[in-house]
């Protein structure tokens, strides 16, 4: 099997997510997984699709992280990953979508409008 490449978006991050066979080192920017996302809560949202299929220790992972918070990087990683891993095989892909890990969120900052200080915030109205 030579490297899947996929992509994973969440908000305005990008993650680019690169699975070849090895030992299960997962390299961000490169970086190790513990140094780019320090929170424990972080790094298990990104292993979770891995967790889901028993293949923590087969793969090695690659994954150019672009924009946004670290929420919605990780975020991204894990949508990336989990399409590598449907690309990898079929039989995976029941599993990671009965969790929701194949589906995009599609929520999106809304843009600020002219005249009001916010999305939806207006100034304070005064009568008089």
């Amino acid at each position: 099997m030579e490297v899947v490449n996929t992509v994973g978006r969440r908000k305005a991050a990008v993650a680019r997510v690169f699975v070849k066979p090895g030992k299960g080192q997962i390299t961000i920017n490169h970086k190790d997984l513990a140094v780019y996302f320090p929170l424990e809560i972080l790094q298990y949202q990104v292993k979770q699709p891995l967790l889901a299929t028993n293949t923590l220790e087969n793969y090695d992972i690659t994954i150019n992280l672009d924009g946004g918070g670290i929420k919605g990087q990780a975020e991204a990683a894990r949508l990336g990953i989990a399409r590598a891993l449907c690309e990898i095989d079929a039989e995976y892909r029941p599993v990671l979508k009965k969790q929701g890990f194949l589906t995009r969120d599609p929520r999106e900052v809304e843009r600020k409008k002219p005249g009001q200080p916010g999305a939806r915030r207006k100034f304070q109205f005064s009568k008089r």
